[in-house]
């Protein structure tokens, strides 16, 4: 079985990304069973201090830096569970001691088996503007998108003041269903959570669109990985 390593950056969604690993691990490997899992984690003020001077050379190095320490911990490949910082593993794919799954082209990938067609992206203001999935949506054929300049604003700033620090405030859900009913007005049929704390503020069952849960897609398809690996060994 593959040993997951996990590149984290805001604890609040490396938390939730380690919690689903186990959570899934168990419903297909028997009670309280898991992949081996290891994290490392530079801290949120060292990437946003590269990222608020676009230096994304600066944060690929630190995701480096945290893939050459797992990779001495015995990981057999890597996820991150920030999909901010993704603008950066182009940076650092070619220098890994270890492979990545790509958080976007899991979430392009439960797209198309839902068979969504226009897809609204919600995240920090630094991920909206970025491509990070524009490229891998619409490689796929699926259209996508954007709120609003001042709408990403208004997001990143409940995401950086409250989500990360484990703030959740009725206000934010009621700003995100705003958003969200824009995003269907536009034909949006669903919406990436594109940061991954804020699967702890909506969910299908509060959003007016069908949900993209970038997070735990991402830890069930590392757990896959995983799993299919000690398949094909056995």
């Amino acid at each position: 079985m593959k040993h997951i390593g996990i590149v984290a950056c805001s604890a609040e969604g490396a938390a939730l990304c380690y919690r689903t690993i186990a959570l899934e691990g168990a419903k297909v490997m028997g009670p309280h069973d898991h992949p081996e899992v290891s994290l490392h984690n530079h801290s949120l003020a060292q990437y946003m201090s590269c990222i608020y001077v676009n230096d994304w050379n600066g944060v690929g190095d630190l995701m480096l830096s945290s893939a050459n320490k797992l990779a001495k911990m015995g990981a057999d490949f890597l996820i991150c569970p920030d999909n901010t910082i993704h603008q950066a593993l182009p940076y650092v794919r070619e220098s890994s001691p270890l492979p990545w799954l790509h958080i976007a082209e899991v979430v392009a990938g439960e797209a198309v088996q839902r068979s969504f067609r226009k897809i609204g992206i919600t995240g920090t203001k630094y991920l909206t503007d970025s491509e990070v999935y524009p490229q891998p949506l619409t490689a796929r054929g699926l259209e996508y998108v954007r709120p609003t300049r001042e709408e990403r604003e208004a997001i990143d700033r409940i995401i950086m003041d409250e989500l990360v620090y484990g703030i959740f405030k009725p206000e934010a859900v009621s700003y995100f269903q705003k958003v969200m009913s824009s995003l269907k007005s536009q034909g949006c049929d669903a919406v990436v959570l594109g940061c991954t704390e804020i699967p702890l503020l909506m969910n299908d069952s509060n959003s007016p669109l069908s949900t993209l849960d970038s997070t735990r897609l991402l830890a069930r398809a590392a757990v896959r990985h995983a799993l299919n690996f000690a398949l094909q060994s056995t």
